[in-house]
């Protein structure tokens, strides 16, 4: 498979800055987007120039070290370090890796406040931050290898949005599952929803899928139950924004949707996701914030006005898949059935044993 390029990096040393794939230009054009200010970062990941949950959280772990790579005062750098990290809270509410991430990079700060000059202290946070990118390099690899058993020769997988390299760093969660059954030679074709407002799975997954040497074929999103129907998929996978204690997921909206599918044609459904993804402190989905979007996302496309002018437009940008309707969750260490709170929490609390 052709080497897909890096979704996003740090470049340089200190000062630097954070550099990513504008995703906003896919498939018509591979540009890079530098984001040397903490504004830049912010609205990098509030206009989804980069997007996926675990690229998420890398670029607002670095995002934060750029924020604060300018600060040399000691009695403030606390209080310096507290506006960055809140301000990149704000910029998406819904994947919880950039919650993670964040909080990650704050009590790695926390632990030598006071102890460390603000150079050494940021260079501390950014050796921080290109541990979780590496992490989720490791964790992206490492999935594809769980899940690659689940995909049988010659079947045909439906995948919604997008869950490959271009949403994390390194080969994806969803995607990588695909990735790593090709190189163990198994042949299958991938049907990819269009994935309506933004066609991430239109721009970018088949797009990517195309660069890696993968049969893929596009659909559009109302097609899945009559494709599902003719016999064409044997199985879905799909990625997660955010898991909550009981296994409710969210995912790009039009996930539950298939989901519901593919109860109702007997295809197993599954989410891949890292261990960074499941929340805890949300007991069910009903508790997951969903973030609203702009409504010329659906008024507006391909440059021109595509809905009547003034008309009440809904836009939610994710929805929740209920339990019930996983049949398992691909993460890194293994796979989740069933999905339930119960072994939930074991897979959550095994992390912490090994």
């Amino acid at each position: 498979m052709n080497p897909l390029p890096r979704t996003v990096q740090w470049i340089g040393d200190l000062p630097g800055h954070l550099r990513l794939i504008d995703q906003t230009l896919l498939p018509s054009e591979v540009a890079y987007r530098d984001c040397r200010t903490v504004e830049e970062a912010w609205e990098a990941i509030r206009v989804l120039r980069v997007r996926g949950a675990p690229a998420i959280g890398v670029a607002a772990a670095m995002g934060v070290v750029v924020g604060i790579q300018s600060h040399t005062d000691s009695a403030s750098y606390a209080a310096r370090l507290k506006e960055v990290s809140d301000f990149l809270r704000t910029s998406r509410p819904t994947a919880v890796n950039l919650f993670w991430a964040i909080e990650r990079i704050e009590k790695k700060a926390a632990s030598q406040l006071g102890q460390l000059a603000p150079a050494e202290l940021t260079r501390l946070l950014l050796t921080e931050a290109l541990a979780i990118e590496d992490e989720d390099r490791t964790m992206c690899h490492a999935i594809g290898r769980a899940g690659a058993a689940l995909i049988q020769e010659g079947q045909g997988i439906l995948t919604h949005c997008n869950a490959g390299s271009l949403a994390t760093a390194g080969s994806g969660t969803a995607l990588a599952v695909m990735y790593a059954a090709a190189e163990e030679g198994k042949t299958f074709r991938v049907f990819a929803g269009e994935t309506r407002p933004l066609l991430q799975g239109a721009r970018l997954t088949a797009w990517e899928l195309q660069q890696a040497g993968i049969d893929v074929t596009l659909i559009c999103d109302n097609m899945a139950a009559q494709v599902m129907r003719e016999g064409k998929i044997q199985m879905v996978i799909v990625g997660a924004d955010r898991i909550a204690a009981n296994g409710d997921t969210a995912n790009k909206i039009g996930t539950y949707g298939v989901a519901v599918l593919a109860r109702a044609h007997g295809i197993p459904f599954y989410v891949a996701a890292p261990s960074s993804t499941f929340d805890l402190q949300i007991k069910s989905g009903a508790q997951i914030p969903i973030e609203q979007r702009d409504p010329r996302e659906i008024t507006e496309g391909m440059g021109k006005i595509i809905a009547p002018e003034g008309v009440r437009v809904y836009n939610p940008a994710f929805d929740v898949t209920p339990a019930e309707l996983i049949a398992g969750i691909i993460t890194e260490k293994g796979v989740i059935r069933p999905v339930n709170e119960s072994t939930i929490r074991q897979f959550v609390a095994s992390l912490y044993l090994n």
